[in-house]
């Protein structure tokens, strides 16, 4: 996509209908920046000759005349290749890689292909749109987990254009490949749509499933092609590879028409400059989301949390309500992960019919569901990735000029790109992170792709890549595999190995939500998740409503909440503790012993503060009134991680009194996790950290920055390789926060589980301008 230029502020590069939402931080300040992005023409070319006459027919009922360039170029380089097609968002990425795939279908009766989505609503939407172009005899059928069981078999038999997700395929196809038999050996192509979500944990769990499809296909005496769509993203090919195991082409031109758009940045008011508070970024999206409604602008709002999208909903409802304007206050709905798939589709369904003026949204709306024709895009809070950021924006104004604002919280980060709006604006995406040779990830599915085929097949080397045998003879070691007469065996008796893993998350299972009062299921909740979000006394919100939870079952996987009234919310306190398992790098960097490897993070709720809530305080800023102690089981997980040993010179007493030593270390790293996502495809949400004045293994001052999730997926060994880089942006983002002592915007964390205790600004800038210095 095409750098922005900015504009100075006072520019009226804003206005129209959008002008009683922006103009008032114009005036006052609150609007640090505008940029323009200039409206583009498409690069187009004839229809392919050679194309099927069945699918040219098609494509010509449907009104496709033409094709753009990066679409024609996807299906040349299709024919003789695997394919990554990278561009921007409404690019008409579906249709490149449609066509070699339905072309193949027209002319063999045989051919099967399997496209792969991350949401069942992305599927269900682009299967409504294939039935519009598939060949008589071709047309979607989509095999989820809502499939009625009674119409699965026909599936299997008939349908050659199966539409899934990466959880059926890893569960409900590997496994009983047997019942798949006529679709794997007619299997011409996989198409991988949104595939630069497959990053992080998820992304190394679906890399290890790819491979296993591979191999049975092979089994079966097929080698399908393979093309994968990705927004823009710095690392297509690096992706696509990792991702599948073999070699692909890129694609990455773009040449599909593009509308203007209006780019504001927009920072809320400090109330306390001494403190670094500023006005809560939730009151601020509701104050503009309801100017924007109340103008007419369709709008879509996204928020990190599902607890921000639950109240920036809220909020706007009520100052809609206040106004008289209740008709528009039922014209907006929250859209989060956790609700059932029903309600998720009746809010999909009332966007796209244009029922709804606003959706309040987490990410779960920033894929390519087409939900209609929308004006506006609010970001609440910087998203992790400027790639994000950037799907995040694509949503509005495909097709005439949108409105796309970036509302910065209270974050570190947020913080720092309001300083540095030009630098924000001109920042490149980032590249997607994923490791599928996780120990544990990639030993859970050596497990599983035993179970669908005896490890040691003719290609397995080629398809698993190097390293498996040793840590399939570690399973064997510790009884989890034998060996038989055609390789590698399950144990007999082992339990249903796909079933076992979860891909999304670090466990295989959630914690359902019930209330109490009506039985009603609200919703579900990751189980790793579920100690710290659904303890006994927690605050859960769910469509606007308010529950307190009165139970949790750990064992039988069940919170039991009822409605609630109150004016506040809770936040968690957690005791961690780290042990360093092994060491695979170490090196001297500024001034200290630098060192990454494996360790062992124990972590333990053992309390929750209740805080007070209003407009304007409601992201966590809130005033604390009591503290309830929990008593809850302990939780272990093996990750990677990086430390780091300070000297007495950066962290004795003489450098660092001992009333300043530990807030010193804890602010730190704060900081360095704060910056961490600005050299890493993640977010803060995806990173912990521990300091201690005396680590009981080091013996001395000791910084811990660990992935997040289970096993690793290579952020800390990014922040290994780019320490330097890493600790001169923590000093930079402290340094130039203009509070006196240490506030949200720099040195305080939201994810805390100290909630933020014994922190110490000064003591941080002397300890990293001491590292920078040496």
């Amino acid at each position: 996509m095409a750098r922005a230029a900015t504009t100075q502020v006072g520019s009226s590069s804003i206005d129209g209908a959008w002008r009683a939402a922006i103009d008032p931080g114009r005036a006052d300040g609150r609007l640090v920046a505008e940029s323009a992005e200039r409206e583009r023409e498409a690069s187009a070319a004839p229809l392919p000759a050679q194309l099927h006459p069945d699918l040219r027919a098609a494509l010509g009922r449907a009104g496709i005349e033409s094709l753009y360039a990066h679409q024609l170029e996807t299906l040349r380089a299709s024919a003789t290749a695997n394919v990554i097609v990278t561009s921007g968002t409404a690019s008409g990425k579906s249709l490149a890689f449609n066509l070699p795939v339905l072309d193949a279908l027209a002319r063999d009766p045989a051919a099967r292909a399997l496209y792969l989505y991350p949401t069942k609503a992305l599927a269900q939407d682009q299967a409504r749109k294939l039935a519009r172009l598939a060949p008589s005899g071709s047309g979607p059928a989509i095999y989820d987990g809502d499939t009625p069981r009674e119409e699965r078999p026909a599936i299997r038999r008939r349908s050659r254009l199966i539409l899934t997700n990466p959880d059926m395929l890893h569960v409900g196809v590997l496994p009983h490949h047997r019942n798949w038999g006529d679709v794997l050996a007619n299997l011409r192509f996989v198409v991988v749509d949104e595939a630069h979500v497959y990053r992080g944990v998820f992304g190394s769990h679906v890399a290890n499933v790819l491979r296993r499809l591979r191999r049975i296909a092979a089994r079966y005496g097929s080698e399908p092609r393979f093309i994968l769509a990705s927004a823009t993203i710095a690392n297509p090919l690096e992706l696509a590879e990792r991702l599948v195991g073999t070699r692909f082409e890129p694609v990455d031109t773009d040449a599909a028409p593009r509308a203007g758009r209006r780019i504001a940045i927009w920072n809320p008011p400090l109330t306390d400059r001494a403190a670094g508070a500023r006005r809560s970024a939730l009151a601020e999206a509701a104050d503009m989301l309801t100017e924007l409604v109340v103008a007419g602008t369709r709008t879509i709002c996204f928020v990190g949390s599902r607890r921000g999208a639950e109240l920036i909903h809220k909020f706007t409802s009520d100052r809609l309500g206040d106004r008289g304007r209740r008709d528009l206050a039922d014209a907006i709905a929250p859209y989060r992960a956790g609700y059932t798939p029903e309600q998720r589709r009746e809010v999909e369904a009332r966007l796209a019919g244009g029922e709804l003026r606003a959706v309040v949204a987490t990410s779960a709306l920033e894929l390519g569901i087409d939900i209609g024709e929308l004006e506006a895009a609010i970001c609440v809070g910087f998203p992790g990735t400027v790639a994000s950021l950037r799907q995040m924006w694509g949503r509005a104004g495909r097709r005439r000029d949108g409105l796309a604002v970036y509302l910065a919280g209270i974050d570190g980060l947020d913080q720092f790109f309001c300083r540095h709006p030009d630098e924000f604006l001109t920042r490149p995406v980032e590249a997607a992170i994923l490791d599928h040779t996780n120990e544990r990830i990639q030993s859970a599915h050596l497990l599983a792709a035993a179970f669908e085929i005896p490890l040691g097949a003719e290609r397995d080397d080629e398809i698993l890549g190097a390293g498996w045998r040793e840590r399939a003879e570690a399973l064997v070691a510790h009884g989890h595999l034998r060996r038989g007469r055609g390789g590698l065996l399950r144990v007999r008796g082992a339990e249903y190995p796909a079933g076992a893993i979860g891909l999304r998350s670090a466990s295989a299972d959630a914690v359902t939500v019930v209330d109490g009062d009506s039985g009603e299921l609200l919703g579900t909740v990751e189980a790793e998740r579920a100690l710290s979000t659904v303890h006994p006394g927690a605050v859960y919100l769910h469509l606007g409503r308010s529950f307190e939870v009165r139970e949790l079952d750990v064992a039988g996987r069940r919170a039991i909440v009822a409605p609630f009234g109150g004016d506040w919310y809770t936040q968690p306190r957690r005791e961690t503790d780290v042990y360093i398992e092994r060491i695979e790098a170490k090196r001297d960097a500024l001034g200290v012993e630098l060192h990454l490897g494996v360790v062992s993070v124990s972590e333990q709720v053992i309390g929750f503060q209740r805080k007070r809530t209003g407009a304007d305080d409601a992201d966590g800023g809130g005033q604390a009134f009591d503290f309830v102690a929990l008593d809850l089981p302990e939780q272990s997980f093996p990750t990677q991680a990086l430390w780091y040993v300070l000297p007495d010179e950066l962290a004795g007493p003489a450098a660092l009194p001992s009333d300043v030593q530990l807030g010193a270390l804890h602010a730190s790293e704060h900081s360095q996790i704060a910056v961490l996502p600005l050299l890493a495809m993640c977010d803060r949400w995806d990173i912990g950290g521990l300091s201690t004045n005396v680590h009981m293994q080091t013996g001395r001052p000791t910084i811990f920055i660990y992935d997040g999730h289970p096993g690793g997926v290579g952020i800390s060994r990014r922040g290994y390789d780019e320490f330097e880089r890493l600790v001169a942006d923590a000093a930079r983002l402290v340094g130039e926060c203009p509070c006196d002592d240490g506030c949200p915007s720099c040195i305080q964390s939201p994810k805390c589980g100290n909630l933020n205790d014994h922190l110490h600004k000064a003591g941080a800038l002397e300890l990293m301008g001491g590292m920078l210095g040496r």
